[in-house]
């Protein structure tokens, strides 16, 4: 705990606005998202200093297709360069880096680039960070109970058998804490299909500061926020 503060084991990000903050600028979308990766690495830094384990962020949703064609390109370079610009972060930070999502949507190269990153970070253990990339919490569980239904047809799992547990570990966040803490940028006020099967129990915090803008201040506010926060899971108080 950082002073009163009482700092989440894990956050997950929403990171919207960055084409609104940059055409409220007079400048094209894809110059927002240049920012906003940016400001990726800023964010980590400042939750590791705060003492948060577990940094998760929202980069590309399964309906994040959707958008033109030119949009949708230039996010994909952008952040393939960020992949393999997060080596040198990932080692300079001690940071270990997971992708969540559906790899197999995504270009060769990509994956590639994906793979060499989770190789070369997966003994790091300073924070951890997961980036949802061609994510979608629906398509998640669906191909979490796909892998559950494949066992009960070999006949290595029965259906009444099936736990919550069970499940929890068939989906992309296996071993990773659920999030205490949900934080979405630039006033919008849904969660868009983002872990919907961890955020059952999370505390939710929206703020009118659009992505490129949530720098370290920006996430100590949503901590105190959560701070003030009385969690209960049911009847029972978190301690």
């Amino acid at each position: 705990m950082e002073g009163q503060l009482k700092i989440p084991r894990h956050v997950a990000i929403i990171m919207d606005g960055n084409g609104r903050w940059a055409k409220s600028k007079g400048m094209p979308r894809n110059y927002g998202h240049v920012q906003g990766a940016k400001m990726v690495e800023v964010v980590c830094q400042a939750a590791y200093d705060m003492g948060i384990e577990y940094l998760t962020v929202y980069a590309f949703s399964t309906e994040n297709w959707n958008r033109p064609k030119d949009e949708v390109d230039a996010l994909m370079k952008l952040l393939g360069t960020y992949m393999s610009n997060c080596l040198k972060t990932a080692k300079k930070n001690n940071m270990c880096v997971k992708v969540i999502g559906d790899k197999t949507g995504l270009s060769e190269d990509m994956q590639r680039r994906i793979a060499q990153l989770e190789e070369a970070t997966k003994d790091y253990d300073g924070l951890h960070f997961q980036v949802a990339l061609n994510y979608g919490g629906r398509d998640e569980i669906r191909r979490a109970v796909a892998g559950l239904a494949r066992r009960v047809e070999e006949g290595t799992l029965k259906a009444d058998d099936i736990t919550e547990e069970m499940i929890g570990n068939a989906l992309d966040t296996e071993g990773i804490p659920d999030p205490d803490l949900m934080i979405r940028t630039c006033n919008e006020l849904r969660i868009s299909n983002f872990l919907l099967w961890q955020l059952a129990y999370t505390e939710f915090y929206f703020t009118e500061v659009p992505w490129p803008e949530f720098d370290g201040e920006e996430l100590r506010k949503a901590v105190e926020a959560y701070t003030k926060r009385d969690r209960r899971f049911g009847l029972v108080k978190e301690p």
